[in-house]
């Protein structure tokens, strides 16, 4: 129980650096009156929306306490439920909150020193990592003190509540977000051919805001769950697996790796910094690597000491192996300075459909060495661990380690766009906007990695999830019938129309935004004049308004799905379902976004050769293009990670009342 008093008191000490980071972020220049103006905006903008949204999940997540209250009857599984989801929504909200203060002095940092500015967004991008790790070592802590200590499996709604706030926290703000930012591209961009952050452009503002709800937010809760629910999924097979002192020292292991992640990723943000004559994701890169560095060494000596075995060393460093390989692969696909991105910007030059078909070749290829190196990892830890599968828990929890650093580098991403967009509406100036270009460039390929990371983490938290679900139901001792095949079909479609709803809302809002911005420009031509101002509120309400109405269905679909299956047809189909959704969710979640990622730094890579070059074709197909990869990347590509995660959970949480039930529809 020490180790799990250590962790606690790491989760506080994290917690600690992320205020002190948080104070000095706060005593930098916040930049002009023009630019605190448009700042201010930003940041009005993004709380009024997370309160409301904050609002809805907890609506829900009252709800759906009430029938795990019927189902479990027990008051540690609901306040685990309630932990859950209340710390992701803090953890997503702390991030953001100081990434919208960050934004603008980075913006102001730009106009002095480039190596300034990047540190300051890096510094931004910091506190939202450590808090999502932090605050999570914390809140597991606490959890297993309180009860979590006579039996993990109480701890189950942990991992379901954080699951369920981040699925509403990445389909709201990944709608709110590029429904503005199709809106203001569409009109602006290309009818109007006025720049992408014009201060004149009524969409501006709301998709300045929903970098911030979407991006930052979003995938804050996005890799909270991912953790949390590795914690808990570790704890319940460690339990289940092993008796007396092993299963004592199973249960301490996560707790101990959780420790290593927290302290590695204070040592990888301490490195990241700007140097002269260092590119910004070179030295992204250097922490990346001394966080990886540090973990390994850590999981030697975590691996050791408690479990005395060196195997289970191996299986967690082909998790981390397999983490850095993703972002290596990310870099390649995605970089402006890779292949693909130069390949597309020719391909752009013959127009809008060699753009698409270009984008769409690679997207569909980029997946593939991803996901070799997380396969090749399960495969190698269940091996040389005698087809054990804590060794594929090892693995997984070894993915975990890195993902405080990753994270950071996501959320330095709509910090660096959020000031380039501060700076070209407040006044544009030369230097600073060349400065922030490359930042924004360098913040697009770590979001991509951040994104592909937690894709390719989330299936192998996806397969440990599914293994300890059929554990539990016994599914591979029983007969697989035709129910499990029927159980695949079904999972194997559900993951389409889920994909379906989230890209369609998006459509649903750039078409409401298009319509309002075309409306405020044709009732009043002082906007594109510069002599009045647009109505940026309206423009905000209606990406508020269909994101939070949108993002309730997908929701509903995502947990109704594994609790009707399970309930009509039976456990045996459920995992079958399970086994079927996880295998299409992770591809379609993989072509996503890398795909959308290219096309957004094909568009860059375009801007990049000149202002002369906005409004020809070559940029027209450039814009097309990353609009249609914008829903793609950032709402149905992230969304559908959690996906395949809640559906698991939600099959876990029901498993031992399915074994009470007879099935409505049973199979010969």
């Amino acid at each position: 129980m020490l180790l799990v008093w250590i962790s606690l008191v790491t989760g506080i000490l994290s917690m600690l650096i992320v205020t002190f980071l948080t104070l000095h972020i706060y005593r930098q220049d916040p930049g002009t009156p023009e630019m605190r103006k448009v700042a201010r905006y930003i940041r009005n903008g993004a709380k009024t929306f997370l309160k409301r949204q904050y609002k809805t999940i907890l609506i829900f997540v009252f709800i759906i306490s009430i029938p795990l209250i019927i189902i479990f009857q027990s008051i540690e599984v609901i306040i685990s439920f309630y932990s859950g989801a209340l710390l992701s929504m803090a953890a997503a909200y702390i991030g953001m909150n100081v990434a919208v203060r960050a934004n603008v002095r980075t913006a102001q940092a730009a106009f002095s020193a480039p190596t300034k500015a990047f540190t300051l967004a890096f510094r931004g991008g910091a506190v939202m990592g450590l808090t999502v790790v932090g605050l999570n070592l914390f809140g597991i802590s606490l959890l297993y003190l309180l009860h979590g200590y006579r039996d993990p499996n109480l701890l189950i709604g942990y991992g379901f509540g954080a699951s369920l706030a981040a699925l509403f926290a990445q389909l709201g703000g990944g709608i709110f977000t590029k429904s503005a930012d199709i809106g203001a591209d569409l009109v602006g961009k290309i009818e109007q051919n006025i720049p992408e952050d014009d201060i004149r452009n009524p969409a501006v503002i709301a998709d300045q805001v929903g970098d911030n709800v979407g991006d930052c937010a979003g995938r804050g809760s996005d890799l909270f769950e991912s953790i949390s629910d590795d914690y808990v999924t570790a704890m319940i097979v460690g339990w289940s697996l092993f008796v007396g002192t092993a299963r004592e020292n199973a249960l301490m292991f996560p707790f101990a790796l959780g420790i290593i992640g927290v302290i590695g990723t204070i040592i990888g943000i301490s490195v990241v910094r700007g140097w002269k004559n260092l590119r910004p994701i070179t030295s992204f890169n250097i922490g990346l690597l001394s966080t990886s560095a540090f973990v390994i060494a850590g999981s030697f000596f975590a691996s050791i000491w408690i479990l005395n075995d060196i195997k289970i060393f191996y299986c967690t460093l082909s998790g981390i192996v397999a983490s850095i390989a993703v972002g290596l692969v990310v870099q390649y696909y995605i970089g402006t300075t890779g292949k693909p991105v130069k390949e597309m910007v020719e391909a752009s030059k013959r127009g809008v459909a060699m753009n698409i078909i270009t984008g769409m070749s690679y997207g569909l290829q980029s997946p593939f060495v991803p996901f070799l190196s997380m396969i090749g990892a399960t495969i190698f830890a269940y091996i040389i661990t005698n087809g054990s599968i804590y060794g594929v828990v090892a693995a997984n929890l070894g993915t975990d380690l890195v993902i405080g650093i990753v994270m950071a580098g996501d959320a330095f991403g709509p910090i660096s766009d959020n000031a380039q967009g501060i700076e070209q509406m407040a006044g544009p100036s030369a230097y600073a906007d060349k400065t922030l270009d490359k930042l924004d460039s360098t913040g697009n390929t770590t979001k991509a990695y951040a994104k592909a990371f937690a894709i390719a983490s989330g299936t192998v938290s996806t397969v440990v999830l599914f293994a300890t679900y059929s554990q539990v139901v016994g599914l591979w001792s029983m007969v697989l019938n035709q129910a499990f095949v029927f159980g695949i079909l079904i999972g194997a479609v559900v993951p389409f129309l889920f994909s379906s709803f989230t890209i369609g809302a998006t459509a649903k809002g750039a078409l409401e935004m298009v319509n309002e911005v075309r409306r405020q420009f044709k009732a009043d031509p002082k906007i594109l004049e510069g002599k009045s101002k647009p109505d940026y509120d309206k423009c905000i309400d209606i990406s508020t308004k269909n994101a939070l109405r949108k993002m309730v269905l997908p929701t509903f679909v995502t947990l109704a799905s594994p609790i009707l299956v399970g309930l009509v047809f039976g456990a045996t189909a459920l995992g079958g379902m399970l086994l079927g959704g996880t295998c299409t969710a992770a591809l379609l979640a993989s072509f996503f976004s890398f795909g959308g990622a290219l096309w957004d730094n094909t568009k860059k890579s375009i801007e990049d050769i000149g202002f002369w070059v906005k409004g020809t074709p070559i940029h027209t197909a450039a814009v097309v293009g990353d609009t249609i990869g914008d829903p793609l990347k950032d709402v149905a590509g992230p969304s559908l990670t959690i996906f395949m995660k809640l559906t698991n959970m939600t099959a876990l949480l029901i498993a031992p009342l399915l074994l009470t039930l007879t099935p409505l529809i049973q199979f010969p």
